[in-house]
């Protein structure tokens, strides 16, 4: 039901329809907008390995107090702390906008990427149910794409998915931080536990799709631990993913300020480590320590069968069935790829790390 008490006044957030609550997302308010635009396009300037995105929503209840996409809830005039959190933008005319998008001349077909901002399948998408409509539109017009999540609610498009990847090259992955379940619940209180997403990760792979797990961010002093990488990597072999792309926690502006809070509250003990770590404006670990994590996790990556090499050498040495490819020639962030029907030509990739 519409909510008069839910921030109405948001007259500057343009294409507002109605602002919105109810009892099953208690504490979270979802602001209805008609978007003009479903695509982005990501400028080669920012060197990241996609072209094209699409975002569904803006801010996440997931409440990931690490989340590097905190900062541009502030462009919308809210603050990336509590109001990323409850204070959710819903594009509810995304997927017409994007077949539109879709059928004009000038698109290319380049792979699109959803899940690289806010996640697509976080609990909004379970009222609005845009995800359908958003993968009915790119597969119908003959678009690749990917999608990254740490959802369990992907599970519900599974089938939808399968059809897809029928037709165009769709690749998966999910994303698993934590797998302590009450560190878990600290620092992501919104999002399904480690078991659930591995359950969604054994689903994907019995739907026929090669699933990668991001094991991002791995966050200094708390789950970097030989023990606690060791630990999540047999989990994630076990379910049944063929990779694993790692990454040490990196804190953009809003998330920095938003985490170290956390800190100070959970582990006051860590807060002097992490101002040396991250010292002022720093947003990334620094390169001994990103390079004192690589020498711990790729070894395991090794010996658990997670690094993304053996099976998918090509003879020829063109690596292979991983990553989409985008028009600058880098591999789009997500990497699950549904086996191709006997026979099918097999798609080439970039290396992620």
């Amino acid at each position: 039901m519409a909510d008069a008490a839910a921030l109405p006044g948001l007259e500057h957030l343009n294409g507002l329809v109605r602002s919105v609550t109810t009892p099953e997302f208690a504490g979270v308010t979802f602001h209805e907008v008609l978007c003009k635009s479903a695509l982005n396009h990501v400028p080669s300037a920012s060197a990241m390995p996609f072209d094209w995105t699409v975002n569904p929503y803006r801010g996440c209840s997931h409440a990931c107090v690490y989340c590097f996409a905190r900062g541009t809830h502030e462009y919308l005039e809210l603050d990336a702390g509590r109001d990323f959190d409850t204070q959710v933008v819903v594009k509810i005319n995304v997927a017409e906008v994007l077949e539109k998008e879709l059928r004009r001349g000038t698109w290319a077909h380049e792979p699109v990427m959803l899940g690289t901002n806010t996640d697509p399948y976080q609990r909004a998408e379970g009222r609005y149910k845009l995800m359908p409509g958003i993968v009915s539109a790119l597969t119908e017009s003959g678009t690749p794409f990917s999608i990254l999540t740490k959802g369990t609610l992907l599970r519900r498009d599974l089938p939808l998915l399968t059809d897809a990847a029928a037709n165009v090259h769709v690749t998966l992955a999910m994303s698993i931080a934590v797998f302590d379940d009450q560190l878990q619940h600290l620092i992501e209180p919104g999002t399904p536990n480690a078991t659930a997403r591995l359950e969604t990760v054994r689903a994907a792979t019995e739907a026929g799709f090669r699933v990668t797990v991001f094991l991002m961010p791995i966050i200094p002093h708390l789950t970097d631990s030989i023990a606690a990488i060791d630990h999540a990597l047999t989990r994630i072999k076990e379910a049944g993913a063929v990779r694993v792309v790692y990454g040490a926690l990196h804190l953009r502006p809003g998330a920095k300020q938003w985490f170290l809070q956390w800190l100070e509250q959970q582990h006051p003990e860590l807060v002097s480590s992490y101002r040396g770590l991250y010292p002022g404006a720093s947003a990334t670990a620094p390169k001994a320590y990103r390079s004192w994590l690589a020498k711990r996790v790729r070894p395991l990556l090794r010996v658990h069968g997670l690094d993304g090499r053996a099976e998918d050498d090509d003879p020829r040495g063109a690596p292979v069935a991983g990553l989409a490819v985008t028009s600058r020639g880098r591999a789009a962030a997500a990497s699950a790829t549904r086996t191709a029907p006997a026979g099918a030509p097999r798609a080439t990739a970039d290396r992620l790390f």
